[in-house]
């Protein structure tokens, strides 16, 4: 496909996603139905998508309009390139600009330029202080890959020389000693030997690094209150060499542990109704996703203030079944990949307020300045 080919195409498909369909879903259909595009095809369109995405307000702003042609010529213009060179209706390219279209073409104000929705900001700028401007500016940007290496299977440097002669180039990552940045290949991890055989696994390295200051002991009884696909499950029994208990409120989610959990060599236990109590219970809850959406970049312009006023509703539920399940004397420990103090502080103070005998024994905030997604974690003790 040419270059105006691919931007015709992910035209059409920010559309879809515009009128309310999910990103990816958009890109399999299409995928589907054209299967003449090649994986590098496939892959430019859809970095194309997920660009415009993250910078929906600017690109709209450039491009004088919210549709997915709008998108595209502002993500141009961003960059420096004149529209008209792509535009041009040869072949498979998008027709030229008309005449309206150039005179809606602009810049983006302030606001616009930090593609975040007006109504978040009050608060991103309250929970990072003078840090918000360059926060929102790195969550405009790809997210990049890491890879978490499996200490049930292999070391770092193993893990490195594995993924070497498979053409995936990496690096360690000082937020864990267990982390991998792919610097080169990161197409090809899923295909390879490495990832196959359970000797990686695809983990940001700010999630490996909420699961080292968990400190976890080796032996104790760990349950992941809110395991979802059991990354972090799988991340723990790396650590404890034990077994781990999974539980989701919808265990659905947590189908894929079963293969995941054979391929890493973890035993991993399912659990739809945990019971006893436990050393660590780790509460991953649901949250804004505000630390990820460079990687989710739709879930920044669909929260609103009533969802988030809910996830707060269900924040606090989660902290308060899990603790149910906490020995005395143990630990629980409460995450979201949230960058936004009422998803976590506030969360964490307005539990130990309802809950006499507990104590938060420590606080680790990450950012996407510190290299990888944003992430809380928090360590309450039961006295």
């Amino acid at each position: 496909m040419t270059p105006g080919a691919r931007i015709q195409a992910a035209a059409g498909l920010l559309d879809a996603v515009l009128a309310g369909q999910a990103a990816e879903q958009a890109l399999t259909r299409w995928s589907r139905a054209n299967r003449y595009a090649g994986s590098k095809d496939r892959a430019a369109i859809r970095d194309l998508v997920f660009d415009a995405l993250r910078r929906k307000r600017s690109c709209a702003a450039w491009g004088g309009a919210l549709t997915g042609r709008g998108l595209m010529i502002g993500a141009l213009r961003a960059e420096g390139r004149d529209p008209d060179t792509v535009f041009t209706g040869q072949g498979y390219a998008p027709p030229p600009l008309s005449a309206e279209e150039r005179a809606a073409l602009g810049t983006p104000d302030a606001a616009e330029a930090r593609d975040l929705p007006d109504w978040i900001w009050p608060e991103f700028e309250a929970s990072l202080g003078d840090r918000a401007e360059a926060e929102a500016a790195l969550m405009r940007d790809r997210a990049e890959v890491f890879l978490r290496v499996n200490l049930l299977k292999t070391n770092r440097d193993a893990a490195q020389d594995a993924l070497a002669t498979e053409g995936i180039a990496s690096t360690p990552h000082p937020l864990s000693p267990t982390a991998l940045r792919v610097t080169g290949g990161a197409r090809r991890v899923h295909l390879g030997a490495a990832y196959k055989d359970g000797l990686v696994e695809l983990q940001d390295a700010a999630s490996q690094a909420v699961v080292d200051a968990l400190a976890l002991v080796p032996g104790r009884a760990v349950l992941d209150f809110c395991a979802g696909g059991g990354g972090k499950a799988l991340a723990i029994a790396a650590q404890t060499r034990a077994p781990v208990v999974a539980h989701d409120i919808d265990p659905a989610r947590m189908k894929d542990i079963p293969v995941r959990a054979a391929r890493a060599g973890a035993d991993i236990e399912i659990a739809t109704r945990p019971s006893g109590a436990f050393d660590l219970v780790f509460c991953d809850a649901p949250c804004s996703g505000s630390g990820s959406w460079r990687r989710a970049p739709e879930a920044k312009w669909r929260l609103t203030p009533e969802r988030l006023a809910d996830l707060w509703a269900m924040q606090d539920a989660v902290l308060d079944a899990g603790s149910a399940h906490v020995a005395p004397g143990g630990a629980l420990a409460y995450a979201t990949c949230s960058l936004l103090d009422s998803e976590n502080d506030a969360r964490v103070q307005a539990f130990v307020a309802r809950r006499p005998g507990w104590r938060v024994e420590r606080v680790r905030k990450l950012t996407l300045s510190d290299g990888a997604d944003g992430f809380f974690l928090a360590v309450l003790r039961r006295e």
